[in-house]
């Protein structure tokens, strides 16, 4: 057989191999450089965001509760929709007017990613009692009494589960706001008057009716006067009360 002179078979090959494994690596490369955007786009990281309420109807006033569950998420904003922003991960809020608000919990990632949850919250008017305190017979105003309410007739008995002590004005004016709407039983006592002689004759001076929910209830609450009374609060409460469940034990 006949050879052509002066070439090298076997050093051609070899060069034609390193030829094809050069565009070989070169393909590669260029694939994964091709592929390292979508590589990095893809292990960046989206948030969720989601959030529960404790109350989505509440009265003004009252308190609700925030609880963040979101997820992959490194910073919060709240948004209440009454102009008020929060940026801890489980507030607490408080509206001051009627209304229905848009509540935004925007998550953001490290990445500067974002993601919105949103809740309607609707504001009611509150229950509130206003309550005028007056003596029986003459029918004046009685000032700086104070005024205990309890949710049923043996806690007015016994002192106990009373709300906030409230004070009246120099009309004999006090308001309880946020209230259940419920019956109260009204505890009156100051320093020349008080309510247990009237309510010895009839419940019907110490219970309120049933109150209706998110409106202006009201109450006069009528008092005997007692020129010579020079005793406590505290102790007045504890002896006339005293007296008073010993009478209802022998109903």
């Amino acid at each position: 057989m006949y050879y052509p002179k002066n070439i090298n078979y076997g050093t051609n090959f070899a060069y034609i191999i390193i030829e094809i494994l050069k565009y070989i690596i070169m393909k590669k490369i260029f694939l994964l450089i091709l592929a390292v955007p979508f590589f990095f786009t893809g292990c960046r990281i989206e948030p969720y965001a989601n959030f529960h309420v404790s109350k989505v109807i509440v009265d003004v006033g009252e308190v609700i509760y925030f609880t963040n569950t979101s997820f992959d998420a490194s910073y919060f904003e709240w948004d209440f929709g009454d102009g008020t922003i929060s940026y801890i991960l489980d507030p607490v809020h408080v509206y001051s007017a009627t209304g229905t608000y848009t509540v935004t919990l925007t998550a953001i990632s490290r990445d500067d990613i974002i993601d919105r949850s949103f809740q309607t919250i609707t504001v009611l008017f509150p229950t509130i009692l206003e309550l005028t305190v007056l003596e029986y017979y003459d029918e004046y105003p009685v000032a700086n009494a104070s005024i205990l309410l309890y949710p049923s007739y043996d806690d007015w008995l016994d002192e106990t589960n009373y709300l906030p002590e409230g004070f009246t004005n120099q009309n004999g004016n006090v308001i309880f706001s946020n209230l259940e709407a419920i019956r109260y039983y009204v505890d009156v006592w100051e320093a020349n008057h008080d309510n247990y002689t009237l309510a010895d004759e009839d419940i019907g001076f110490i219970k309120t009716h049933r109150l209706y929910k998110n409106e202006i209830n009201y109450f006069t609450a009528w008092v005997d006067y007692y020129p010579d009374k020079k005793s406590s609060r505290n102790k007045s409460i504890i002896i006339r009360k005293l007296d008073r469940r010993s009478v209802e034990d022998k109903k």
